[in-house]
């Protein structure tokens, strides 16, 4: 279900880049600032894999190591979507990301002789949200900066157990934080074509929790009349918690498919 899913996503994307090429007339990707509202709405999937390190609460560390490759065999639930509404030269806009992976493993033990079985499971909500302000809007590109927040909600749980026996344990720790942001986003028309660059980057921290959080996104895109965008990029989110954090200079990211609805 999940690989028909993103071969889904995938194969929307394929099929209007290909059909884009049958338009007689190029479409600007670029949007124009008015006094009208205009809104986005972007459903996606984001196969994220996660490096790092897990802090638990009796000061155990886990590494986590969840790759892009693998990622659809350990997501267990999910959702993701970013939408944002513009009017004149500002706007505001808005991403969920809600998600569960988990992972097995074995590490051996007593020199060898016995072996406990773990399994990690991460639980984590991401919200962003900004205010945008138009920098630039030309024939061939467009930039906003933004200022906002974004906040995590990620919950770690080791399940241990000594195979062959009936000792089981399991640790868990839950960490929430928000914290403030300030990046830019935009996007870079190709030849005067429909197909454009889209790239977002932010950085923040000092919340509480966190140390220091970033995310960056780049790729490529291509617009289907004054509808339609699709895009196909690679995202990176990390986060660098104190000590009392769960996510210990933890890095997500991984390929991106999104599909646009304008109106």
């Amino acid at each position: 279900m999940k690989k028909s899913l993103f071969k889904t996503f995938f194969g929307m994307f394929a099929l209007l880049a290909s059909s884009g090429f049958a338009l007689a007339q190029e479409v600007s990707p670029i949007p124009k600032a008015s006094n009208e509202w205009r809104f986005e709405v972007t459903p996606y999937l984001w196969l994220t894999g996660i490096k790092g390190t897990m802090n638990f609460d009796n000061g155990l560390a886990k590494s986590a190591d969840f790759t892009s490759s693998d990622v659809l065999s350990n997501l267990k639930s999910g959702g993701m979507i970013a939408a944002e509404a513009h009017k004149g030269n500002w706007g505001i806009m808005g991403d969920v990301i809600s998600a569960t992976l988990q992972k097995s493993g074995s590490v051996p033990v007593a020199g060898g002789t016995a072996t406990v079985a773990d399994r990690v499971t991460l639980q984590q909500t991401i919200l962003t949200g900004a205010a945008t302000y138009t920098l630039a809007n030309t024939k061939d590109a467009y930039v906003d900066a933004l200022l906002g927040v974004r906040s995590i909600n990620v919950t770690a749980t080791l399940f241990g157990n000594l195979v062959g026996t009936a000792e089981k344990e399991s640790i868990s720790k839950t960490t929430s934080t928000i914290d403030p942001i300030i990046g830019a986003k935009g996007r870079y028309r190709i030849a005067d074509s429909s197909w454009y660059i889209p790239a977002y980057a932010d950085i923040g921290g000092g919340g509480g929790t966190t140390n220091l959080t970033w995310q960056a996104m780049t790729g490529v895109g291509k617009s289907f009349g004054s509808l339609i965008d699709a895009s196909l990029t690679y995202r990176a989110l990390y986060y660098d918690m104190k000590s009392g954090g769960v996510l210990q200079k933890t890095t997500m990211q991984g390929p991106q498919v999104a599909i646009t609805f304008k109106f």
